[in-house]
């Protein structure tokens, strides 16, 4: 572990747990208020709310970690775009189409989740190509 990668950990951890509010608890607000049955009530899950901030951790250590590994003397902008892409595939899409499968989520629901949580895997990628872009 070094200076950049925790910094660029930091900052993806910052980026993703903002993001995921905006995605989720704002864009997203209305289609789980309506699955009453499904979802937590906000003020019950208050009380997780260090367990979600700790998943984040994780998510943003890993995700900065695979990126360091994989990071080629390339354009940074296309290559965190295909990651983002490649994470998308891996994680984000699969993971909501499981989510549809098991639990009764409308249809547009899982659509808004997968293009919302898209575009923020695509930015989060961007943005982790930026950190670990070699200076001019």
């Amino acid at each position: 572990m070094n200076k950049r990668f925790l910094v660029a950990w930091l900052v993806l951890f910052i980026a993703w747990f903002l993001g995921s509010f905006v995605v989720h608890g704002v864009l997203l607000h209305d289609d789980y208020s309506a699955l009453p049955n499904l979802f937590r009530k906000e003020a019950d899950a208050q009380q997780f709310f260090p367990l979600m901030i700790l998943a984040h951790i994780f998510l943003s250590g890993a995700f900065v970690w695979i990126y360091a590994r994989g990071v080629e003397a390339r354009p940074w902008l296309g290559q965190g775009l295909r990651f983002g892409v490649a994470v998308l595939f891996l994680t984000t899409v699969p993971l909501y189409l499981i989510y549809f499968v098991v639990q009764p989520i409308p249809g547009g629901t899982v659509a808004k989740q997968i293009v919302f949580d898209g575009i923020l895997v695509l930015v989060l990628g961007a943005i982790a190509a930026f950190m670990y872009r070699k200076p001019a």
